[in-house]
């Protein structure tokens, strides 16, 4: 240890995140139930396709499940500037388990059918469009300042392992026992998220004065977010990111079938390799210590995985192809739990919620159009050269944010001193 810290780099073997009381619950608690959410997902999926072995009617569920993460986002950033973020996620906690529960029962007693699946499943898609920004702004509530951003970073990492371990988990899962058994680990991990956030000792919040338009607010966010250059061209970069990381996890089974000639077992290693680089990154974000240098990660984040993905696009060997999935997952993750972090600590505290709606809009709300774009160019142009158009989409806009890179690193090294 004393000569990895002697050679110069920029982390340390602990974690200081996990010195409070807080956040060592709110992580064991939600470890679990994020996975859990992403098998549920999953599983829903599965489940509806076999019950309607149509491709097209998948296609919709998916978009309709995933669409309102979108389109609620920046609605609940207002409600995390405006409301207590410990009630509300303790709120939406409960629904959660209300919906998982309905469906662990609905599918344990065999009445499951196509619309029952698809309503409960964008009931879920709202839940997680109002949930998921109040959740990343939450973290500053838990935890000191001197805390803070490794808190911001475990967390961000974690959710992010979860997002790529839930489904590799949830496939396994449905292989051995059935999809009814996703369900209830998703239920049952609800239960003990509850328990940890109801053991929390957290200070209440200073809220805003209340009389103000929600529209207005809406609008002052989006004009801070846009007006400020770091913030802009992070959320810029990310969403173009995150479009082409969801159309590389939609095009997957296509190319585990038809270009490896495996099966459902080539699947499940090809997700776990992008989960394995997922969580290696994790591991590297928790242990650094140090907030310079994560906007170079951000840079170069999307360009590596832009370059993995038009690797793996003409292999034709499966070990070949794992463990350039190994990189995508890795370099993916650094990307996302990086501008998590940086955002975080560079936005005012009043505008928190707004700007983490934003986030979670353009991490997350992009899958349903990523969804939909894939399919669409797969079909006209064909899988590969889909997964190349865009890698390269995602090469150029990297390219662009490294070309202004040193004067946003001023501007965010300027808003670090400023925040101290």
């Amino acid at each position: 240890m004393k000569l990895i810290q002697k050679l110069g780099f920029p982390w340390q073997f602990d974690l200081p995140a996990f010195k409070s009381r807080n956040y060592r619950l709110y992580f064991a608690g939600q470890g679990l139930s994020m996975t859990g959410n992403f098998m549920t997902q999953v599983a829903t999926l599965w489940l509806i396709y076999r019950l309607t072995d149509s491709a097209l009617l998948l296609g919709i569920s998916g978009f309709l499940g995933q669409l309102p993460v979108f389109l609620l986002a920046p609605i609940s950033g207002i409600l995390a500037d405006r409301y207590n973020r410990y009630r509300l996620l303790l709120l939406f906690q409960w629904l959660g388990i209300s919906i998982s529960f309905i469906l662990t029962l609905v599918t344990f007693l065999d009445w499951a059918n196509f619309w029952t699946l698809l309503i409960l499943s964008m009931f879920s898609g709202l839940l997680k469009g109002l949930d998921v920004p109040v959740r990343h702004a939450f973290v500053t509530d838990m935890v000191s300042r001197e805390l803070m951003s490794n808190a911001i970073a475990l967390n961000a990492g974690f959710l992010h392992c979860a997002r790529l371990v839930g489904p590799a988990l949830g496939g396994i899962i449905i292989a051995q026992f059935g999809a009814k058994y996703c369900f209830l680990y998703d239920s049952l991990s609800y239960i003990a998220a509850i328990i940890a956030i109801l053991a929390m000792r957290i200070t209440p919040q200073t809220i805003e004065p209340q009389n103000s338009n929600p529209l207005q607010k809406l609008k002052e966010g989006f004009q801070y977010a846009y007006q400020y250059l770091p913030i802009r061209s992070i959320l810029s970069l990310l969403a173009t990111a995150s479009l082409v990381t969801t159309g590389y996890i939609t095009l997957l089974p296509i190319f585990a079938v038809e270009i490896l000639k495996g099966g459902a077992d080539t699947l499940g290693f090809l997700s776990a390799s992008g989960a394995i680089g997922s969580i290696l990154a994790c591991i590297y974000l928790s242990f650094r210590h140090h907030v310079t240098g994560l906007d170079k990660l951000i840079a170069f984040g999307p360009f590596m995985m832009g370059i993995g993905l038009i690797l793996f696009s003409q292999s034709h060997v499966f070990w070949i192809s794992q463990l350039i999935l190994v990189l995508v997952g890795w370099s993916s993750t650094l990307q996302i739990a990086a501008s998590n972090t940086v955002l975080q600590l560079i936005v005012e505290n009043s505008k928190r919620g707004r700007v983490m709606g934003f986030y979670a809009m353009c991490f997350m709300g992009m899958a349903p159009f990523g969804n939909l774009l894939a399919g669409t160019l797969a079909n006209y142009f064909g899988t590969p050269n889909t997964l190349i158009l865009g890698s390269l989409l995602c090469i150029i806009s990297s390219l662009i944010f490294i070309q202004n890179l040193p004067f946003l690193t001023k501007l965010i090294n300027l808003k670090y001193q400023e925040n101290g």
